[in-house]
């Protein structure tokens, strides 16, 4: 299993671009980080800046490799691993920005022939929820709350990451795909195992009711 995570320009795979991939391959524990500059036609939003802590004359950097040649390398690398399949907090925004630049760009989509069913975080940390209180995590709508932040709040661990809520940005560690792949793994193994994984996080304690 692949966990991925990708920062992008703004959230859509059509007007926006990728310029940051981040990968942990679980079953050999081995990473893959990378990144480049956008193509020229891709559109910035100020919202992303704000929160990846960068400027648009960075995400446009000539000296970079090419979006291209970023998502050439990532999925060579996918290419080497024994399982393929994606886990994402949000799978269809990371594979979905994935899937459309390959066509983009290779025009085709091989990559996930037999493993286009990504894992998907929200899902299993509703379910661990569930199994915990017998009912799902809603807002008052009965839409799903099950958010990052409710999911690292359930994993025990706090949420230093930048964020912006009604417009307002909270201060934090801009985000960065290679640490959101690993946080994200963090929390999936804590959801499945009741586990820690990696040194950084050991300074959160798993709540009681996740170990096993």
């Amino acid at each position: 299993m692949i966990v991925v995570d990708i920062e992008t320009s703004g959230g859509s795979p059509i007007e926006h671009g990728i310029w940051q991939i981040g990968a942990v391959d679980l079953n050999a524990m081995e990473e893959f980080f990378d990144e480049s500059r956008i193509d020229e036609e891709d559109v910035v939003i100020e919202e992303a800046l704000k929160i990846i802590g960068k400027t648009e004359e960075e995400l446009r950097d000539k000296n970079k490799q090419s979006q291209k040649e970023l998502l050439e390398k990532f999925f060579k690398w996918l290419g080497t691993r024994k399982m393929k399949t994606l886990l994402c907090h949000l799978p269809e925004f990371d594979q979905g920005f994935l899937r459309h630049k390959a066509r983009k760009y290779f025009d085709t989509d091989p990559f996930w022939p037999d493993s286009h069913r990504p894992f998907d975080l929200h899902t299993i940390a509703q379910i661990k929820f569930f199994e915990l209180n017998g009912k799902f995590l809603t807002k008052e709508d009965n839409n799903s709350d099950m958010g990052l932040r409710n999911i690292l709040k359930l994993c025990g661990i706090k949420d230093e990451r930048r964020s912006i809520k009604n417009n307002e940005l909270k201060e934090g560690t801009p985000h960065n795909a290679l640490e959101d792949a690993r946080l994200t793994a963090e929390c999936f193994s804590r959801l499945m195992v009741g586990k820690n994984l990696f040194p950084e996080y050991s300074k959160f304690k798993i709540p009681k009711e996740l170990k096993k």
